[in-house]
């Protein structure tokens, strides 16, 4: 079975906590999890994905164990949600990839996919 790594990536002053999985020179695949979820519903996905892909699951702003500013501090806007995780994808080195989403993902994540379109490989 793949090792699954849980590691943090500071963006903009927040800590985003991410799953990875898979070797770095593989397609990239991006899970992308719902409300009012995390990166922990991918648990069994991630491995059974890891031969093929490098995957990567983020947690959300304000989820799982990413850090969960107050509203004074942060706009807890789709758009914003959207903005770290373009920025962390930036910062992680992938700029092709997959995405799979949950109900959350699409709705926070449509603008930002349709900004960044030919990223996206599906």
């Amino acid at each position: 079975m793949p090792t699954v790594y849980h590691r943090t990536m500071p963006i903009n002053g927040l800590e985003v906590f991410y799953r990875e999985a898979g070797p770095k020179d593989a397609p990239v695949m991006l899970l992308l999890h719902g409300y009012p979820t995390s990166s922990h519903m991918f648990r069994h996905l991630i491995p059974a994905l890891a031969d093929q892909y490098r995957v990567i699951a983020p947690d959300h702003i304000g989820f799982g164990r990413s850090s969960t500013p107050p509203v004074e501090a942060f706009s807890y806007t789709f758009d914003a949600l959207a903005d770290v995780t373009s920025a962390f994808l930036h910062a992680v080195g992938v700029m092709k990839y997959t995405v799979y989403v949950q109900d959350y993902g699409p709705r926070s994540h449509g603008g930002w996919l349709w900004r960044v379109q030919n990223r996206s490989r599906g």
